[in-house]
């Protein structure tokens, strides 16, 4: 088996290889080079001439492997922030921020709950409730936050009758 399987090989190399003049000169194949190729003319079969090396697949992850044929799958998420503007040449805030989330006078930020909008249908009153709430983000969320809005949406905003007042100002709580 293993003799029938060496004779092919040969042949299996003939598409790889271009003939011109006598000589075989190797134009696509990354395993063979020009010298390889003459000295297996001369004294051994091409598939002898080739060392372990040129069959050894690399040592990388299969992520690695597939993620040049692949762009989207190892794409970093990007914050999709405008350092400096076309127009003005300003830094801009990034719109997702402003509506997703609110910034208390203190240097928070609050937001809703994942989910509170999707399938209330299937959901209980109670799990209702709990997506309803708001939550703080943490401090590496606040700094990152703080980087993607302007001067602009981090001043201080005075309302009448705010639901938010007790949370503007933070007692006892280090960020």
């Amino acid at each position: 088996m293993a003799a029938i399987i060496a004779r092919n090989v040969p042949g299996l190399m003939r598409p790889l290889t271009l003939f011109a003049r006598g000589q075989q000169i190797c134009r696509f194949s990354t395993i063979i080079n020009r010298q390889t190729v003459q000295r297996s003319l001369v004294t051994t079969p091409a598939w002898a001439s080739l060392s372990a090396k040129g069959f050894q697949t690399p040592k990388q992850s299969i992520l690695q492997r597939v993620a040049p044929l692949i762009p989207n799958l190892v794409q970093q998420p990007s914050r999709n922030l405008t350092y400096i503007s076309v127009k003005k040449g300003k830094r801009k805030s990034v719109k997702s921020v402003v509506q997703r989330f609110m910034r208390l006078h203190c240097g928070l930020w609050i937001r809703r709950k994942a989910g509170y909008k999707k399938k209330l249908w299937k959901k209980l009153p109670a799990r209702k409730k709990r997506l309803r709430e708001h939550v703080f983000c943490n401090k590496t969320q606040n700094k990152l936050l703080d980087k993607m809005t302007t001067k602009f949406w981090k001043r201080r905003n005075w309302y009448v009758n705010d639901p938010y007042k007790k949370y503007h100002e933070r007692v006892n709580l280090k960020v």
